[in-house]
């Protein structure tokens, strides 16, 4: 997960961190006491999430006195660019915390380890195969994914039922054509049936859009991607574009907001629901005011089900790190199944393994967690996962071209003509 808080002074202290740590590259890790130190770049910035990780340090360095960990904090906002620079300046952590979206280049560009041979049964074993597949470029494995994040509906209980519309469940999710139908029910004086966080809208809109059979990206045989528009791409865009423009079931002041940036407006009644990745109940148990009763719903549904991409969190293995072997072991021991759920509750997500994700408490129906964890078994890679060039098509096309089409500045043929045609030239040149 991007999250939304993230804290750019984060940035600095990597810097700081990784000059007077000293990182992979440089030299053996253990100078003369023959003590092997490794460096574990984590970009935790929950508090929740930020103890558990440093206490999972705390425990394996007791443990293993000749293999000691230092923890560094990093920042989502920077994290490429910060890692890029690290790389090329052969200063790069032993162990990386980073996004399976954010891998691919820096797989292609063989600064990550390949994993295959130093993973451990135990793990291959526990963690499904589509999700080693967010982390699979070309035939190695360059990362290990750990947290996983659905994007969910979170409701007003009150307002849900006072309108008598059907409640949904993991079993019986709404259409989108009647999710469309139930947010103009839910739309009234002084509120919308749904408001759309869409400062960034292009994973929202690729990631769910797999539900109606959305693809886009398409791999030829040859290994090759092209963009292609076919009917199940249009049916989410086209449901947001409506809800805010023809129905004004949705708000137009939400498009370019952040997911935190709603929820004030959440609390005081102004929006029904909002779509918010699952680790945003954390801010709203610690935010809604007093007697605020909320709920978390399944995200609609459509020809493919629940089906939903997720580009989940990683840990991997520097390339140029000395001690690859010891890094996956600590890595091993920071995602055994109960470490494994220690480190989802920290961040309000949920585990990739089926050991951790099959543990009790995260089956409560207590703040939403039974929800996420039945729609977890719908989640899939997000579409674009090891496509080159993603981030500049993302950035430079897909963005801007999204925000129009949202606003009503252009329509479904021109946004088309540039996700795909301009797309297409962007991915052409990292394919030559």
């Amino acid at each position: 997960m991007r999250a939304s808080l993230r804290r750019t002074a984060a940035a600095a202290a990597t810097a700081l961190a990784l000059l007077l740590t000293g990182c992979a590259g440089t030299d053996d890790g253990g100078g003369d006491t023959g003590r092997i130190e490794l460096s574990f770049q984590s970009l935790a910035w929950q508090k929740e999430s930020v103890d558990a990780n440093k206490q999972l340090v705390k425990e394996w360095n007791e443990a293993h006195p000749d293999i000691q960990v230092n923890y560094i904090p990093g920042s989502w906002d920077t994290v490429h660019d910060q890692l890029l620079t690290a790389f090329e300046g052969d200063e790069a952590p032993d162990i990386i915390h980073d996004a399976s979206d954010d891998l691919a280049d820096f797989a292609y560009g063989g600064y990550l380890a390949d994993l295959r041979t130093l993973l451990p049964d135990r793990l291959t074993a526990d963690i499904p195969r589509q999700s080693w597949s967010t982390t699979t470029f070309g035939d190695g494995v360059y990362g290990v994914p750990f947290l996983q994040e659905p994007r969910v509906l979170i409701a007003n209980t009150r307002i849900l039922a006072a309108s008598g519309v059907r409640i949904p469940t993991p079993e019986h999710p709404w259409s989108w054509s009647e999710f469309r139908q139930v947010t103009r029910e839910l739309t009234g004086k002084g509120r919308y049936g749904v408001a759309w966080p869409l400062k960034e809208p292009v994973s929202v809109t690729l990631n769910l859009g797999l539900s109606a059979g959305g693809k886009l990206f398409h791999r030829a045989a040859d290994g090759k991607v092209t963009l292609r528009a076919g009917e199940g791409d249009r049916i989410v865009p086209d449901t947001i574009h409506d809800q805010v423009n023809t129905d004004h079931s949705a708000a137009r002041t939400a498009l370019g907001m952040g997911g935190s940036d709603t929820l004030p407006g959440f609390f005081g009644g102004k929006y029904a629901m909002v779509p918010l990745g699952f680790s945003y109940r954390q801010q709203v148990v610690e935010q809604a005011p007093e007697g605020f009763e909320w709920t978390v719903l399944p995200a609609p549904a459509g020809s493919a089900g629940l089906a939903q991409g997720v580009s989940p969190q990683t840990l991997s293995v520097s390339e140029a790190s000395p001690h690859k072997k010891e890094a996956v072991q600590f890595i091993d021991f920071l995602l055994r199944p109960p470490n494994m759920v220690r480190l989802a509750k920290g961040d309000w997500m949920l585990p990739t393994g089926t050991a951790a994700l099959a543990d009790p408490s995260l089956h409560t129906a207590e703040n939403g967690w039974a929800t996420g964890v039945a729609v977890a078994k719908a989640l899939r890679p997000a579409p674009a996962q090891s496509v080159r060039g993603y981030p500049e098509w993302k950035d430079k096309v897909a963005t801007p071209a999204l925000q129009e089409y949202y606003s009503g500045a252009i329509g479904g043929d021109e946004l088309r003509k540039r996700l795909v045609d301009d797309g297409n030239r962007v991915l052409a040149r990292y394919q030559r």
